[in-house]
């Protein structure tokens, strides 16, 4: 799905539901489950709530406040998967309505997403041997004759869109949880996506991996400019580059089956 299709930001639950999930963005179902008195919505009212989204209503005011302010907590690392949320309009929450409401939340994990900035030789052969991992890949490349979506399989999604246009809208970015690789044709490029990436480990959009393709030499010069631009040594840590278990991988498919091997590396939590 391309990130700017306006269904993602869609006020209905169901459409903004569907293409948040493709995605692979999580978030919680709202509905409400019973009510008595006088409320602003009945039970079976629905909303979906992301990160820095939501759509669909369960009453708005203080109760829908709530629901938001406790779907959030659910979306942080180690947030719970269900939760209910019980209040009394008038003592619990001063609204005017003198009934109480009860809303019953779920956390939506999609499938795990991988990211792959580069729609070159080694990202396209990683595109083809991440899919073993069923995991759900997106490839970023603003060359329009290589984010062709002929060169990828149909379960691929291409994304022919500057990065750097399409960092800019968090939302529109890699999920949260999602594993990054990057590999363009720049090594500018490069350095410019790292500069906007390497902070996303804390937060509501941390990632799960980030690794970029390269030398020793090339990653020293990188840090040393970020570290300049005010990007931290701890967020700096975590990038992996080179990128890839080493393996003495020197093809592209070789060096993406390097990369495959760290990303279950990680997935499975083993040591170096």
């Amino acid at each position: 799905m391309d990130a700017r299709d306006p269904r993602l930001h869609s006020d209905d639950p169901f459409q903004a539901a569907a293409a948040w999930s493709a995605r692979g963005l999580p978030f919680v179902v709202a509905v409400v489950t019973d009510t008595g008195g006088s409320t602003p919505q009945l039970a079976g009212a629905l909303m979906v709530v992301a990160v820095e989204r939501a759509a669909g209503t369960v009453g708005g005011g203080a109760f829908e406040h709530l629901v938001m302010g406790t779907a959030r907590e659910m979306l942080l690392p180690g947030g719970q998967r269900a939760r209910t949320v019980e209040a009394h309009l008038v003592r619990d929450l001063g609204m005017c309505c003198g009934g109480r409401m009860t809303a019953f939340l779920t956390r939506t994990d999609p499938r795990a997403a991988l990211w792959v900035f580069g729609a070159g030789h080694v990202g396209t052969a990683l595109a083809a041997h991440a899919r073993l991992l069923d995991v759900q890949v997106t490839v970023v490349d603003g060359r329009a004759e290589w984010a062709d979506p002929a060169r990828f399989a149909p379960d691929v999604t291409v994304l022919d869109a500057e990065p750097e246009d399409l960092l800019g809208d968090a939302a529109a970015g890699p999920p949260p949880g999602a594993w990054v690789v990057v590999t363009t044709h720049s090594h500018p490029l490069d350095e410019a996506i790292i500069r906007v990436l390497a902070p996303r480990f804390v937060g509501p959009h941390a990632l799960g991996y980030l690794g970029l393709i390269g030398s020793r030499a090339k990653w020293a010069r990188f840090r040393t400019r970020l570290l300049e631009r005010g990007v931290s040594a701890a967020a700096l840590d975590r990038v992996r580059c080179p990128v890839g278990l080493s393996l003495g991988a020197q093809t592209p498919a070789e060096i993406a089956v390097s990369i495959v091997a760290e990303l279950v590396q990680t997935r499975r939590g083993a040591s170096a």
